[in-house]
């Protein structure tokens, strides 16, 4: 299947950031190992390195939307879901060399203190990701206040346990908080709709 220039240029940009961060990747290097030219590059993304960036990143959020959505639809129980994704993630980070961790976390944290458009869409992918654990939540029967926290909780420990098992080259860190996360939605004494 062709891909086109812009999208070859996204999806390009998307795992050098995951990889290297967003101050680590270079325009130049974005085109030629997008093999497009610099001017196209600037054709579709006139705001320069950072618009490329913030496209980038909401790409790498539908990504993982989509991958989250199918491990949370994995199993009905919400603890097992979440269990499962924490096992995903952890294969899925062995398997690429411990370098294809989230696909937001590098540029958040070099753009921490900013209101700049990569921030914004950085808080924008993990709200959608929270979102979409909290209806996994509240279908299963949760309350709304505690199913928010919930949320946040797990992408919370989620991402602090990928970059954990990134620097440690382990899968431990993912599996031991997809097992403990599980716990805590256990803890709660919510039992599944009829």
């Amino acid at each position: 299947m062709q891909t086109s220039t812009r999208d070859r240029i996204v999806v390009t940009a998307a795992r050098l950031l995951q990889r290297q961060g967003y101050v680590g990747t270079g325009i130049k290097q974005i085109a030629k190992e997008a093999q497009a030219t610099l001017g196209s590059v600037y054709h579709f993304f006139p705001g320069g390195k950072e618009a490329v960036a913030v496209a980038a990143i909401k790409h790498g959020d539908q990504e993982f939307a989509t991958l989250l959505a199918k491990a949370l639809d994995g199993a009905e129980d919400p603890a097992e879901a979440v269990e499962g994704c924490a096992r995903q993630l952890a294969t899925g980070l062995r398997e690429s060399g411990w370098v294809d961790g989230c696909p937001v976390t590098a540029a958040a944290l070099e753009t921490l203190g900013t209101d700049s458009e990569i921030q914004q869409a950085c808080a924008e992918a993990l709200r959608s990701w929270e979102g979409l654990v909290l209806d996994k939540l509240l279908r299963y029967g949760f309350e709304a206040e505690d199913g928010r926290e919930l949320a946040t909780t797990i992408i919370s420990a989620l991402e602090g346990a990928e970059v954990t098992a990134q620097v440690n080259r382990s899968e431990e860190p993912l599996r031991a908080a997809g097992r403990q996360l599980a716990r805590l939605v256990r803890s709660y004494d919510v039992r599944p709709p009829r």
